[in-house]
């Protein structure tokens, strides 16, 4: 089930941050639950990607994307995702998310995330593509950050994003037609 109190929290222990660029880290703390975890008692792949969302929303919020998605009548979808699984995060463990914007290219939004122990390593990272959507499909990032008051030139895209964005693109679709 979608943690839908834990992304109210989330929300409001954000509501009175400050607001930051949309390329600023956006720091949260989380615990492990025993509703998160697998039959190995650790937090579960699959739920790792849904606890993403409690970072990238209030992010979303602070940066005014939440304003301009309202504002606009757009949706925001996740398009792709890459993670790297490091490190057990266990029941009850608290750790911390931390949440950024990296880049966009004419298409897609590039997030970056990651999920980082008490005793400081780094359990997870995270590469996302998000699109803004209307009616019409896919709404150009320049132009939604020109509706969040921000930059329509993304900062260079960092060449392990680009070397993803480039092998995701040479992946085949529709998958496993042979």
């Amino acid at each position: 089930m979608y943690p839908f109190i834990r992304m109210i929290k989330a929300l409001w222990q954000s509501r009175n941050l400050p607001p930051i660029g949309f390329d600023e880290t956006h720091v949260s703390h989380h615990r492990c639950w025993p509703w998160d975890i697998d039959m190995w008692m650790e937090l579960n792949n699959g739920r790792t990607l849904t606890l993403l969302d409690l970072g990238r929303i209030p992010l979303a919020k602070r940066a005014g994307l939440i304003d301009a998605l309202k504002g606009n009548q757009w949706g925001l979808t996740m398009a792709g995702v890459s993670v790297r699984y490091r490190r057990r995060i266990r029941t009850f463990e608290a750790f911390t998310m931390k949440s950024r914007a990296v880049c966009w290219d004419e298409r897609f939004f590039y997030l970056e995330q990651c999920m980082i122990k008490s005793d400081g390593e780094v359990a997870n990272h995270a590469l996302y593509r998000a699109a803004v959507t209307d009616k019409s499909g896919i709404v150009a990032p320049a132009r939604v950050a020109e509706a969040m008051g921000r930059d329509t030139v993304s900062p260079p895209i960092p060449a392990w994003v680009a070397n993803w964005i480039e092998a995701d693109a040479s992946r085949p679709w529709p998958p496993m037609q042979d």
